[in-house]
């Protein structure tokens, strides 16, 4: 879909969630809720084969990496120690006309974003220009270029140095600097930039008072690291090891757009990897590397992704980096890495009185370990997926296909199983071929419409093969296989389909990438 603006392309995604059973509106029937939404039947089977693949790459594959499953509800001195009661905030600011509200930090963000499409845009003319055409030399000696650079240096130093210094009357004259509208009114009339938590606070009990107040924890990390010495002792673990979880989160986000990108009802999947102080910047690049490979084996295309170094670093961190993805509405956070020091622990130490100290048997001495945190939203990895995925292919004769052209091992169906006929035996042969086939895979069955229109549903939905019976395979035992991304057809004998869909449909396929 490469002709559509990416606008529209965005719409087609979200409608095709809708139709095909990925993703609804929750509580449409009530006209929704906002940034709140279900997954449907496809969408869950997605999302759940997401979730594996992350899991077996990160647990399954090393052995000094466990999982844990904590829970949602924690004491509520936990987000006191972790900081999250008193830093976690947006900085918000509201349009006086269009009573909209915005976070500052995305409003200056897009701007620069737009600035450095126009560095790239220049670049591509540059390059139709010019034969063996060198990209960073153009970048340091174009004049025009240079001029956009130096603008964008000068914000991020000018709006980083703001965030650091917690300077919100800074950061509201950056966005009047830059003459930055209102995407809904077109005017400048803002007012202040305030903070805003983000938690949402529920209550325990009978009794509603403020001694009962919990929080829906914002985050999965807080339940590795209050955990930490019970899973290090009970499971023997040495250093460096790590600690894996998956699991919903809550953030109350006031500016929750762009469908399942930012919801305020998400799911993460993080790893916390414990390591030697004086280790962890070692361990940082380890994983930014070992992550990148990671969303690269799913065969996306590597122009899709970057790494983005933040600007201001967490209270927690000494380093940190984005992993972003090409999603319809530009480069996004797709999953961070983070070397968090010691700073979770030694703050569970001060609030809780309890050592959370590992003694490390080599050096004959116990310290509080340093921590490499890998994050990242499964419903955004979703949405790149599918975004990812989605096209509509111009086909010979001028007949066009929509195709969710999903990796094998991720998609809801792996196979579809269509008799040619709905007699002649052929759908009792087709149904002894589901049950033998479903026992290790998920199997789709069509006998409604011709065989093209049921390749056509299971093209949209991205199952990968579609296995026809057809009167031939009652004398020789063969059914047709056809290929999802090629259309093309073979015949193969009903024995040899396990492993066929075993080597080109697992989930293994993809773990012998990495």
């Amino acid at each position: 879909m490469s002709n559509i603006k990416p606008e529209d392309f965005f719409k087609n995604i979200i409608s095709h969630s809708k139709e095909y059973g990925f993703i609804f509106q929750s509580s449409e029937i009530y006209d929704g809720l906002s940034a709140v939404y279900d997954y449907g039947q496809l969408g869950a089977e997605l999302k759940k084969n997401i979730r594996d693949y992350w899991w077996k790459a990160m647990v399954q594959m090393n052995e000094n990496i466990v999982g844990i499953d904590a829970s949602i509800f924690m004491h509520p001195t936990t987000w006191k120690a972790s900081g999250h009661v008193d830093a976690f905030n947006d900085p918000l600011i509201d349009n006086k006309d269009s009573k909209k509200r915005y976070r500052a930090d995305v409003l200056i963000e897009e701007y620069v974003a737009k600035i450095e499409d126009k560095i790239n845009k220049e670049v591509e003319k540059a390059a139709k220009r010019f034969e063996n055409f060198d990209a960073v030399m153009f970048k340091s000696t174009n004049g025009r270029v240079k001029e956009y650079q130096d603008k964008i240096d000068s914000i991020n130093n000018r709006f980083k140095t703001a965030l650091n210094e917690n300077n919100l009357e800074e950061v509201k004259q950056i966005i009047v600097d830059l003459e930055i509208v209102c995407p809904v009114s077109g005017s400048r009339n803002w007012t202040d930039v305030r903070q805003f938590n983000l938690m949402f606070s529920t209550s325990t009990g009978a009794v509603v008072d403020e001694s009962n107040i919990i929080y829906l924890r914002p985050e999965t990390a807080q339940g590795i690291f209050v955990n930490y010495l019970n899973v290090q002792k009970t499971g023997r673990m040495k250093i460096p090891f790590g600690i894996a979880q998956t699991g919903k989160a809550f953030r109350n986000e006031i500016v929750a757009r762009q469908f399942i990108f930012r919801m305020r009802e998400f799911e993460q999947m993080e790893m916390q990897f414990f390591v030697k102080p004086g280790t962890e910047m070692e361990w940082y690049d380890y994983w930014k590397n070992a992550r990148l490979n990671w969303h690269l084996s799913l065969g996306l295309g590597a122009e899709k992704y970057r790494f983005h170094d933040h600007l201001k670093l967490a209270h927690y961190a000494n380093a940190a980096a984005d992993i972003e993805h090409q999603f319809p509405f530009g480069f996004k956070e797709l999953e961070g890495i983070h070397s968090r020091t010691d700073y979770d622990l030694k703050q569970h130490e001060q609030f809780s009185g309890k050592k959370l100290q590992y003694f490390d048997p080599e050096l004959n001495q116990s310290y509080v370990p340093y921590v490499v945190e890998t994050s990242v939203g499964l419903d955004r990895l979703f949405l790149a997926v599918l975004s990812s995925a989605l096209k509509e292919e111009v086909l010979e004769g001028g007949d066009t296909r929509t195709v969710l052209s999903l990796p094998p091992a991720l998609a809801p169906y792996k196979a579809a199983i269509f008799p040619l006929v709905k007699k002649d035996g052929l759908p009792e042969l087709a149904e002894s071929i589901m049950k033998d086939l479903k026992l290790d895979f998920m199997m789709a069955y069509d006998e409604k419409d011709t065989v093209g229109k049921r390749y056509r549903r299971q093209d949209a939905i991205g199952t990968p093969f579609c296995i026809t019976i057809d009167h031939q395979s009652l004398e020789d035992k063969t059914v047709t296989i056809r290929d999802r991304d090629t259309m093309k057809q073979e015949r193969v004998a009903i024995d040899t389909l396990h492993a066929i869909l075993t080597e080109r449909t697992s989930i293994q396929s993809l773990l012998r990438k990495l």
